[in-house]
């Protein structure tokens, strides 16, 4: 089984100067003075309250992190087990905290990246984070006002048992904000934006394609559409699956689809309609072309390979690797599968289990949702 799988970063000295009115913990010398005023870590323990809503699912996750305040004690606090990937200095610094987080990013491949601590951490973790890594963070710090942030460590964990247990669960980009300590110290409240996070959010509609409470399809589609259309890159293939969901980005590309078939395009044009297994093979496999599989769900039974679409072979599949897959759906039809999985079934049981995990799904302009795929 492919366990979901969480990375965690706790930044140890995340709202010392909270306690001693010192207004927040950024720099080391800040750090030092607050545990000479008594100042005690509590990032440890909130992020150890987070990781407890995830006890009923711990069987269907994998935790890694760094060692002792930097998340090992947190696990340990929660009940939980972890895998140990980094050993910080003592005390830890910002650089352990991003030092943790690439490797968890970049070694590891984490599902879902979890940081606690406040606004100087979601810095930090911004500072080495891809656009496209999902992350979460539980409140640890003096100064939350980024929107990288649960309400609560506990609401923290509950949005990550949703995740794990494959709950529909809208991804949005959020505001990474800081202030500036030294004039807030002084009473100015100074804030400035530093960019963006990509983070798990309540499940709600986009305003633009609601009509009376309910997804409009053709506005919906038109969203999918637009988001797509605006990541394509020059030169490489898109392979396009069958369904109507794909057919309503062959339509905004103003090109002919097969609407039972695989087109091929590149730089926006129709390089081939109503391909074979073989011919991708040649161009994706012999050729080394770099390619994107773009496939939809098939409404009711939640398959992404195997139903309709046997042109997109095992043997492409395990070439290109998870990553090179983009799912559009819209938020109605994966709804109607009702809390079960998505499904592959290429007919090579290897293929099938390495597609097994989690995949984000494109289901409206800058609006995406986690799914989890089971293989049969």
């Amino acid at each position: 089984m492919n366990r979901f799988h969480i990375g965690l970063v706790v930044n140890p000295l995340a709202g010392l100067g909270g306690s001693v009115a010192l207004k927040g913990s950024d720099g080391a010398d800040t750090a030092a003075l607050a545990q000479q005023l008594g100042a005690e870590a509590k990032a440890p323990q909130r992020a150890a309250q987070a990781l407890e809503q995830l006890l009923d699912v711990a069987a269907q996750i994998k935790i890694s992190t760094g060692a002792g305040l930097l998340g090992e004690q947190s696990c340990q606090l929660a009940g939980l087990q972890c895998e140990v990937i980094y050993q910080g200095a003592d005390p830890s610094t910002a650089t352990d905290s991003k030092e943790l987080a690439r490797r968890l990013i970049e070694d590891a491949k984490v599902d879902l990246l979890v940081f606690a601590g406040g606004d100087g951490t979601a810095r930090d973790i911004h500072a080495i984070c891809p656009a496209e890594q999902p992350v979460l963070g539980i409140p640890a710090g003096v100064k939350i006002h980024s929107g990288v942030y649960a309400v609560s460590p506990r609401a923290a964990g509950k949005v990550m048992a949703q995740m794990v247990r494959g709950e529909l669960t809208t991804v949005t980009h959020a505001d990474v904000m800081d202030i500036d300590e030294t004039a807030f110290r002084q009473g100015t409240v100074r804030a400035k934006r530093f960019g963006e996070l990509l983070v798990p959010a309540e499940l709600r509609y986009v305003q633009a394609v609601k009509m009376g409470g309910r997804e409009s399809d053709e506005l919906v589609l038109a969203d999918i559409a637009a988001d797509f259309i605006e990541s394509m890159e020059d030169d490489v293939l898109y392979i396009m699956g069958s369904g109507s969901t794909v057919a309503a980005i062959m339509e905004d590309l103003q090109l002919p689809n097969t609407l039972l078939g695989v087109d091929v395009v590149k730089n926006g044009e129709l390089l081939a309609q109503d391909v074979t297994a073989r011919q991708l093979e040649q161009w994706v496999i012999t050729e080394q072309q770099p390619a994107v599989i773009v496939v939809t769900v098939i409404g009711g039974q939640g398959h992404l390979f195997g139903r309709g679409n046997q042109q997109l072979s095992a043997k492409l599949l395990a070439h290109l690797g998870n990553e090179a897959i983009r799912v559009v759906a819209s938020k109605r039809k994966l709804q109607q599968l009702d809390g079960r999985p998505l499904l592959v079934d290429t007919g090579d049981h290897q293929v099938d289990d390495a597609l097994a995990g989690v995949i984000r799904v494109t289901t409206g302009y800058h609006d995406e949702v986690f799914m989890q795929i089971a293989a049969p």
